[in-house]
């Protein structure tokens, strides 16, 4: 945690959204060596809950002042599970007022999806349906990454499965991770070219949606490949200047942290500076609970 807020302050960042991953990856029987990525071979991936244990120890053992530049968000559920929002009360009762969202919740996400055991997690599926629920009672934003589509679709396959949810819980702050977007579908597709516009209605028609602008949104939709902001982004953001949030989907490691949250300074300068800030700082924290909120004041 100590090298995160070094690169923190180097890169004068005042608050991240913090959690951890997910899944686990196995070290399968048959494999001589343990994986170090879960790509790194063909042994599967499991849902592990102990994930949200690791961030409390870790924010734990912060003093008062630099917790409070932390924002936890609770992940180490199964989103295939109905079970899985029992759980997620228990943690928070056995925490309170440390989680302040529910997220990165993992559903369609390329090789993860096939690697992972069990059925694929679908965004509008009923075990997240309940889960939804109580991210509206908790006041719980719920950070969901669904792609929009297949490597090989060139239009929004699987729209459907966030539309249904953003339509059924009107109460519930959904961010979409990357907007849909993944570095395994621009190895096959570069550049979806529907997404702008998929956006564009999205946002017009569920106010409770938030786009969350990092990893492979950066390149090749806010900047080109000279690094000049797109201006079809540029206005769309204007248009909604309370609805974006960028971030690092750093994993573990922090070295570059401060040169990938400054990669996205041109986009930003093309924006008004209010817009901006927002965009930069305020539009996340904007979507933490209520009473956190009133703590950072």
């Amino acid at each position: 945690m100590q090298k995160l807020l070094a690169a923190m302050d180097a890169g004068s960042i005042d608050h991240v959204m913090i959690s951890g991953i997910p899944v686990a990856k196995k070290w399968h029987e048959n494999e001589p060596k343990r994986p170090r990525y879960y790509a790194g071979d063909d042994a599967p991936v499991y849902w592990y809950s102990a994930t949200d244990v690791l961030v409390a120890a870790a924010l734990e053992d912060l003093d008062e002042e630099q917790r409070k530049r932390f924002h936890p968000f609770l992940s180490g559920f199964n989103p295939n599970d109905k079970n899985a929002d029992a759980h997620i009360r228990r943690m928070l009762e056995l925490n309170p007022g440390l989680w302040q969202g529910l997220g990165e919740v993992f559903t369609r996400h390329d090789d993860v999806t096939a690697l992972t055991e069990g059925d694929t997690p679908r965004a509008n599926n009923e075990a997240l349906a309940r889960v939804y629920h109580l991210a509206a009672e908790f006041d719980l934003p719920v950070m969901l990454h669904s792609n929009i589509t297949s490597k090989r679709e060139r239009n929004p396959l699987y729209l459907v499965e966030l539309e249904e949810p953003l339509r059924n819980h009107p109460h519930t702050r959904f961010i979409w991770a990357h907007a849909g977007t993944s570095m395994e579908l621009h190895r096959h597709q570069e550049k979806l070219e529907f997404l702008h516009d998929t956006v564009s209605r999205l946002l017009d028609d569920y106010p409770n949606l938030y786009i969350d602008l990092s990893w492979t949104m950066l390149q090749p939709y806010l900047l080109d490949d000279d690094k000049r902001p797109d201006p079809k982004w540029v206005a769309l953001v204007k248009r909604h200047p309370k609805r974006f949030v960028i971030g690092s989907d750093v994993v573990g490691h922090f070295d570059n942290l401060a040169t990938g949250m400054h990669a996205f300074a041109p986009f930003l300068d093309a924006l008004p500076a209010s817009v901006a800030q927002g965009v930069a700082r305020d539009n996340f924290l904007a979507l933490l609970p209520r009473k956190r909120q009133a703590e950072l004041r």
